[in-house]
């Protein structure tokens, strides 16, 4: 009977399955797609918000390839590309900095040699015209504090995606806010043709704000770094963060900082080993 070798990470407590692609080569998309599904269920697999292969690449040192828990495929996920820069640190990688292919691109990770210290990423320019968001019914080249009626209701919204789509959307507190009713209905919301990641933002400073996801293919979660950078771009396009911000999720915090209208937002944060595990492959697909 055949095993995978696998890695357990988290970011944030964002948690993460990590094994090598070419162990699950054989696989056909749709088979890979319900594997991701069985792995992640958190009551009869490994459980995890995503699964992450290590696949070669001719661009960087490897391609990041992730599968959220619905067996969907993201563009990008910013605490799983921090988990995947650990991993291949702890695999036995010598270099502190690496060029990692991901669906949004190529992108840098660096850190210390110490497999303790935080990871620091390139996340990449953010897309702010509707049309590569991509978004609906919005007719300016940016998506700023614009209204969109989801069942009768107003929100105030800022389009951004750092590679994947993101809706970040200002609240006075999260006690008055139905997080689990107005979070699947905005990811599927008609605006959004590829769904949407959805971030409820309290501001308490110009540079700190504190952010409940919505995460698009997994729902609630305890983190998401891509949301953290969509975030702060939105606030300082808003003028109500600065360009250099802690981010603070249920999971812990991130520092975000777009230091350049036209260039990359950077992101840093933890990314550590949970434990190292075999699994039974032809149980998951019995």
């Amino acid at each position: 009977m055949a095993r995978l070798s696998f890695v357990k990470m988290q970011g944030l407590g964002n948690d993460f399955i990590l094994a090598e692609g070419k162990d699950l080569s054989g696989l056909s998309a749709q088979e890979l797609s319900a594997l991701a599904q069985r792995l992640c269920d958190r009551h009869f697999g490994i459980g995890a918000d995503g699964l992450v292969l290590n696949w070669p690449s001719d661009q960087g040192v490897a391609r990041m390839q992730i599968l959220n828990s619905d067996g969907s495929e993201p563009e990008m996920c910013g605490n799983g590309l921090r988990c995947f820069a650990r991993y291949l640190q702890l695999q036995g990688s010598q270099f502190n900095e690496w060029q990692i292919e991901t669906g949004a691109g190529l992108l840098k990770a660096e850190t210390r040699h110490s497999q303790q210290a935080p990871i620091r990423v390139n996340m990449g320019k953010p897309i702010l015209h509707p049309d590569n968001i991509p978004a609906r019914h919005f007719t300016g080249e940016q998506v700023i504090d614009e209204r969109l009626i989801c069942e009768g209701q107003n929100f105030i919204v800022t389009l951004v995606s750092m590679g994947n789509p993101h809706c970040v959307i200002r609240v006075p507190d999260f006690e008055s806010l139905d997080f689990e009713y107005w979070g699947p209905r905005l990811e599927r919301h008609p605006a959004f043709p590829a769904r949407a990641n959805i971030e409820f933002v309290v501001v308490d400073a110009a540079h700190h704000a504190r952010v409940k996801v919505w995460e698009r293919g997994v729902g609630a979660t305890l983190a998401c770094g891509t949301g953290a950078c969509a975030v702060l771009v939105a606030g300082v396009l808003g003028g109500w963060l600065d360009i250099k911000a802690q981010i603070s999720l249920p999971g812990g915090e991130l520092q975000i900082t777009w230091p350049e209208p036209d260039g990359p937002v950077w992101m840093e944060g933890p990314a550590e080993l949970v434990y190292r595990g075999e699994i039974e492959l032809e149980a998951q697909h019995g």
